[in-house]
């Protein structure tokens, strides 16, 4: 098998969510928790991606996500997730560990697209004044702070409304026709469409609107029709 060596910068990860909305019973793909550095990576692809590190310690095998979980959908019927998508719903799910949660809300999915920061959506946000640290100060005054000693799962399990999320964006790619990815926009907009969910009203204290909303998604599909409940 081919290899491919890539290196890490170091990263450090803590656990971190007391969330009010109602946990999806979905389960999540795991993510790795390790950060690695000058390890040579053998990738076999399938469903998810196996890695193998090969470094002085003995060979560890680790997966990651390469599509995000959704209800009504396999895996063989919906366009491919970007890979920013996949990292900011990843560094989504970490955030809520951080924080303590024992969930993953559309807060979470939120704050994923800001700590990746590079897609449009996190740049719209940001040029609108929705930065990280707005977004998480506002998740901690609408949620509160979990206990001290609360120790979040490893995959924090996705709320109903973070899992409606996704779903509207797998369905609006679908009514697209379009062939292109699907991408951390259609992760903004589907919770934007959840009206009484914590990103939503998190967005609506900072600013963000229906017209804001519209605004994001002709920049990225040129003028279209959202679905919004």
């Amino acid at each position: 098998m081919a290899s491919n060596t890539i290196s890490f910068l170091p990263v450090q990860i803590s656990t971190s969510q007391f969330c009010n909305e109602k946990p999806h019973n979905a389960s999540l793909l795991p993510l790795p928790l390790s950060s690695f550095y000058g390890n040579k990576l053998l990738i076999s692809h399938s469903k998810l991606r196996t890695l193998s590190l090969k470094g002085n310690k003995p060979s560890t095998n680790v997966t990651v996500l390469s599509t995000l979980p959704t209800k009504k959908y396999t895996s063989q019927k919906i366009p491919k997730w970007s890979a920013r998508a996949i990292r900011s719903f990843g560094l989504g799910e970490l955030e809520a560990r951080k924080l303590k949660y024992p969930n993953t809300g559309t807060d979470a999915l939120l704050m994923g697209i800001l700590i990746e920061g590079t897609s449009p959506a996190a740049k719209f946000l940001r040029a609108n004044g929705i930065t990280f640290f707005k977004v998480r100060e506002e998740t901690v005054n609408l949620l509160g702070k979990s206990e001290m000693y609360f120790f979040s799962p490893e995959h924090p399990p996705l709320t109903e409304q973070a899992q409606r999320a996704l779903d509207w964006a797998v369905e609006e790619k679908l009514k697209s026709g379009d062939s292109g990815e699907i991408t951390t926009t259609h992760i903004l907009l589907g919770t934007w469409s959840e009206k009484e969910s914590a990103g939503r009203k998190i967005l609506e204290t900072l600013g963000f609107n229906d017209d804001k909303a519209k605004e994001v998604a002709e920049s990225m599909n040129g003028d279209v029709a959202l679905s919004f409940k």
